[in-house]
């Protein structure tokens, strides 16, 4: 959902050379939240962007020394510069059309500036102002780290998915994400939103293969008091909870065929009727549909509908498994580190070539998913430090064959018969930690998420026998 912290403060930079009207400008824009400064014309202008670098410029274009067209012309050379507003007398319209249309300008007002209307460009040019600010900072994340958004890695295959949601989130196309579970396809959603210009607006996500359909059309499109037994008050689906932003429609493929075809016709009128309603409602939401089943398979099996199939195909982003960008793994734990860190207040900076090399081996069957669980289970055991391998799971890398070949027989099971006390119990899984360690104590402890103390103390109480099993 949207997050309202507060942004910060818009700073505006008015150029007029009629000073009551620069004033009276500044004055109101001010009184909307905004900061806002004035210069006398194009040179002073320029002199005070220096010092005040402001987001926003409102400009007239006749003045002396330098106009509003030399002032833009001399920005654009810069380098861009700030969302620029033009603002002309009667009889310079095509002037001004001609100055957006050559140096860029954002818009343009006539005069006298009617405050509706100036208001409401402020809050599009502020808009579009952090669009391309948050478009720069994941651009020089993708340069310099390999990152877009959350999502990390070097690899072409990685590399080209970034470039196909680059190109994808500034329009209002609809978007298939595609890819094995795990493999990050809600990340992928949340920066086709964070990178388009419905970033401000909210980030719903629906999972369609957790809820029967009468359930799943309530979600979707809401419902009425008394729609059916059980709504005792009316409720917004997600629709109109991501009005003006992105709906993310997890596994797809597992949506009930019914409720298809009463999507389909959303995604074409953009209207929505809550259950038990009468009247339909207008929504502008994008809509981003994920899922790790190949739905050409689903299509012939009947699974999915193909008119939805080709509306919601519009262009299609498909991520990798982890086994296919192996590369990509390091990177990714020195990320997944750093939240983890964050997450659980530990100190943990990387891996040990041992862990790294073992993780290189490994076939990831459940993918970057996969990778975070295996990490926060070590971030917690390890605290700080380095990660090693007596911070991986015990059947860490293990094929599942290897894992269970019968069931008489696993040499990393401990099987307790019913009426085993719990002393019992917790003896015979001590001594079989010390058998998969080949008595290392101090491994065994930390697997057993106990002291070394308390193993000492554990070892002493179950006698002699214990003490020549454990190798002293």
């Amino acid at each position: 959902m949207k997050n309202n912290t507060a942004r910060p403060l818009v700073r505006v930079l008015i150029v007029d050379d009629e000073e009551n009207q620069r004033r009276g400008l500044a004055s109101m824009i001010a009184a909307w939240g905004y900061d806002a400064r004035t210069a006398a014309d194009g040179q002073e202008a320029l002199e005070m962007l220096a010092e005040f670098p402001a987001h926003i410029l409102v400009t007239d274009l006749m003045m002396p020394r330098m106009d509003g067209s030399e002032l833009l012309r001399r920005l654009s050379q810069q380098g861009g510069g700030p969302t620029a507003i033009v603002v002309t007398a009667f009889g310079s319209i095509e002037t001004a059309v001609s100055t957006i249309h050559e140096l860029g300008a954002f818009w343009f007002m006539e005069k006298p500036i009617e405050p509706h209307a100036m208001r409401v460009l402020l809050e599009r040019a502020a808009a579009q102002t952090r669009l391309s600010e948050e478009a720069e900072r994941l651009q020089r994340e993708l340069s310099y780290h390999g990152m877009l958004g959350e999502l990390v890695g070097h690899s072409a295959p990685i590399q080209q998915v970034f470039s196909l949601i680059q190109q994808v989130a500034p329009s209002r196309a609809a978007v298939l994400v595609t890819g094995e579970s795990g493999t990050g396809k809600e990340l992928v959603a949340r920066t086709v939103h964070a990178l388009s210009p419905r970033r401000d607006g909210p980030f719903v996500a629906v999972n369609c293969a957790a809820m029967p359909e009468t359930l799943m059309e309530s979600e979707l499109f809401g419902h009425e008091k008394g729609a059916f037994t059980g709504a005792v008050e009316r409720r917004a689906g997600c629709f109109e909870l991501a009005q003006q932003g992105t709906l993310l429609l997890d596994e797809i493929g597992d949506m009930p065929v019914g409720t298809q075809a009463k999507l389909l016709r959303v995604l074409e009128d953009s209207r929505i009727r809550r259950l038990g309603g009468k009247s339909e409602i207008e929504v502008d939401v994008r809509v981003v549909a994920s899922t790790n089943k190949p739905l050409e398979e689903s299509l012939r099996k009947g699974e999915i509908r193909e008119d939805l199939y080709y509306r919601i195909n519009v262009f299609r982003v498909h991520l990798p498994p982890l086994r296919e960008r192996k590369e990509d793994i390091a990177p990714l734990c020195d990320a997944l580190l750093d939240s983890l860190n964050r997450k659980h207040g530990c100190k943990v900076t990387d891996v040990q070539p041992e862990v790294m090399q073992a993780f290189q081996s490994y076939h990831w069957p459940g993918n970057v998913r996969e990778l975070r669980n295996i990490l926060e289970r070590a971030v917690v055991i390890a605290g700080e430090g380095t990660v090693s391998t007596a911070h991986l799971p015990l059947d860490f890398g293990v094929s599942e064959p290897e894992r269970r070949p019968s069931e008489s027989a696993d040499p990393n099971e401990v099987r307790l018969r019913v009426g085993t006390t719990v002393d019992e119990g917790e003896k015979a899984l001590i001594l079989k930690t010390l058998e998969h360690t080949r008595n290392n104590k101090t491994r065994a402890a930390e697997i057993l998420g106990i002291s070394l103390k308390t193993l000492h103390n554990k070892l002493k109480e179950y006698g002699s026998a214990a003490d020549e099993a454990a190798g002293e």
